[in-house]
């Protein structure tokens, strides 16, 4: 006879488990063995005098019960090709459930041409729909204790939750479960259901549950499908379908009536009210602002999702590949071991992206990239960096100081000039002035550079220093009960020379 391995299902419990066919092949077994002889049916065996053998010894032998699992998967596959017959191989629950020597069986058997046989028995999901009352077509997942994390949970869901051998998984499977729920979240602990004597229910908080006594072998924990907003306002596919309904017939008007165009001075003023959570070193503004930032991307994606071009998950699939492939030193096989490979890195996959697109890179400008609409400064910033990458740069800043003095006595000559000659205040004399002062601006982008102080960095604290000092001012005014117009310049200025002196011990 060709060796061959049968998988049988003991159950949950006890022998009243046991389906005919099971219980039939465990009495013809020539060979039987038993995954672990913890199992209520094995006290059944005994008392029928059924020979059996079981692999407890390897679990002491091994420190992971992957490596445990791997040793049972070979010795019953070497045992089958020694004796070149049937042997009966019967695990605890079903055998295609959470049971995973039966799946290492099913890879290695056809590699070995060993045939593989399964029976079913009762697995300990019949037990818990049956003792929790839960009907799976509500909606229902198995998960892994050992294997969790925050992206499996479904609120929407019943889930049961297995392979809770001890307080410290349990533990574990708390923080995870707490990522996703409320702390006082009712969860129901199962332990030995079918199994007569020994089956106990304990309902607890979320936040109790490492703190339940008796987690062994037989243990699960259900977290029933919730009604409750909290865990679905935590799932990005609640925001996803709020912004479908705002946008619906029946939604929101204002919401209803915005398209690419009317939203854009929104997205930029969101990005800014987020740059001043960031100045503010405030987490609980920044977690409010980054959220309306978000619903910008949301509103846009969903005008495209209305039209049928791409919807906000493929925005996040794009966004995953982009992130993949540009990080080859983190997700494949280069290597970068600081700040200048990784960049080199990402610019050489960012190279590649556009000749896969049938760009000619080689003719690209050295200017290309940089966002048409960013704030002037920053805009200066990045073409003078991009410039300076092949050359075309100072080589010392002394040029570049001189160069604003140039640039600052080119303005003062255009607007003596066009103040002399009368034609101060024509469009052809403000062309002109504005000319020369955005050289001056673009120069001191350049001197900016040099001292590695990011401009829109520097113009933002001195903006924020004259709000506090213009603020002194208006506080002295208050408190005399004076107004601007009843107040003189040289008392403003006495104000101001007092703010400078505060707002510099402030800081």
């Amino acid at each position: 006879m060709a060796p061959q391995i049968t998988v049988v299902g003991l159950g949950t419990g006890d022998e009243n488990q046991l389906t005919l066919g099971v219980w039939k092949k465990l009495q013809s077994a020539s060979g039987l063995y038993l995954r672990t002889q913890e199992h209520p049916v094995v006290r059944f065996l005994d008392e029928n005098k059924i020979r059996y053998e079981t692999f407890d010894k390897l679990y002491e032998a091994h420190d992971q019960f992957e490596e445990v699992y791997e040793a049972i998967a070979n010795e019953l596959i070497a045992i089958a090709k020694s004796r070149q017959m049937e042997i009966v191989y019967g695990v605890p629950g079903h055998p295609m459930v959470a049971e995973l020597t039966v799946q290492l069986l099913k890879q290695k058997c056809s590699q070995d041409n060993v045939s593989l046989e399964l029976l079913g028995g009762e697995s300990f999901l019949d037990q818990a729909f049956l003792s929790f009352g839960i009907d799976p077509i509500e909606g229902f997942q198995l998960l892994d204790a050992t294997s969790l994390n925050r992206y499996c949970f479904n609120p929407l869901l019943h889930t049961v939750i297995g392979q809770v051998y001890d307080t410290y998984t349990a533990s574990e499977v708390k923080l995870s479960l707490m990522e996703v729920y409320p702390d006082d979240y009712t969860v129901v602990v199962g332990h030995a259901l079918g199994v007569a004597g020994q089956e106990k229910q304990i309902e607890v908080p979320l936040y109790e549950l490492d703190r339940v006594q008796g987690f062994g072998n037989l243990s699960l924990v259900w977290v029933p499908r919730s009604e409750r907003e909290e865990p679905h306002n935590r799932s990005f596919a609640r925001l996803h379908e709020i912004v479908g309904i705002l946008r619906s017939p029946d939604g929101c008007p204002w919401d209803r009536e915005q398209t690419h165009a009317s939203l854009r001075k929104n997205l930029i003023e969101e990005t800014y009210e987020v740059l001043e959570t960031i100045d503010d070193d405030d987490p609980t503004a920044m977690c409010e602002e980054l959220g309306d930032l978000m619903l910008q991307a949301m509103l846009h994606s969903q005008i495209e999702e209305e039209t049928g071009a791409f919807t906000i998950f493929d925005v996040i699939e794009k966004l995953n590949e982009k992130l993949i492939r540009r990080h080859p030193h983190v997700f494949g096989r280069n290597k970068a071991g600081n700040v200048e490979e990784a960049l080199a890195n990402w610019n050489e996959m960012k190279a590649e992206e556009k000749r896969e697109k049938g760009v000619d890179v080689a003719h690209l400008s050295v200017l290309s990239g940089v966002p048409r609409d960013l704030p002037g400064l920053m805009k200066a910033w990045k073409l003078q960096k991009k410039a300076a990458s092949v050359g075309f740069d100072w080589t010392e800043i002394k040029g570049v100081f001189e160069k604003v003095e140039e640039e600052l006595r080119e303005l003062q000559e255009a607007v003596g000039h066009d103040a002399g000659s009368g034609s101060a205040g024509t469009s052809e004399a403000v062309e002109h002035q504005k000319e020369e002062l955005g050289d001056l601006l673009f120069t001191i982008v350049n001197l900016a550079r040099f001292l590695n102080i990011d401009p829109e960095e520097a113009l933002a604290f001195t903006n924020a220093k004259f709000f506090q000092r213009f603020s002194y001012i208006e506080q002295q005014l208050r408190l005399k009960g004076l107004s601007f117009e009843q107040t003189g310049l040289p008392e403003l200025e006495t104000y101001w020379q007092e703010a400078k002196k505060i707002v510099k011990n402030q800081t």
